[in-house]
């Protein structure tokens, strides 16, 4: 497997701070940080100083945050943590990912699916993409 850092660099497009995502969900940085706790979200240090950073793919518009649903909660926000990325990052992590990565399999193009795992969460094909992460154990 590839060095996750350097497959960090080459696969993931954007990256955002806890300050950022705070702000981009209309929150406080305490509320991301929980998220990080309860495995909502992951994040990889990075740069120098190493700051805490999350992908900018996990976030979505507030109306495609679970593409599945048949209509938008009216509680999401403008944007939102992408619905289908807690349940698969547990699956990562059982299947003993770290978080790093997790990250690299969720950006890593699949050419079964087609496109990138995370590219198929955000468009609601949750199972196929938790299917092959359960592959991984």
């Amino acid at each position: 497997m590839e060095n996750p850092d350097t497959a960090l660099d080459r696969l993931v497009p954007g990256w955002l701070t806890v300050p950022d995502v705070a702000e981009r969900l209309g929150t406080d940085p305490g509320k991301v940080r929980r998220l990080l706790q309860e495995g909502r979200l992951v994040a990889v240090r990075r740069g120098e100083p190493p700051v805490a950073s999350i992908p900018e793919g996990f976030l979505v518009p507030g109306h495609l945050a679970n593409p599945a649903a048949p209509s938008r909660d009216p509680d999401v926000g403008e944007w939102a943590v992408l619905a289908a990325l807690q349940g698969t990052l547990t699956v990562l992590a059982d299947a003993g990912f770290s978080d790093a990565e997790a990250v690299v399999w969720l950006h890593t193009p699949d050419d079964s699916l087609p496109g990138t795992p995370l590219e198929a969460l955000r468009s609601g094909r949750k199972t196929e993409v938790r299917r092959r992460a359960q592959a991984e154990l």
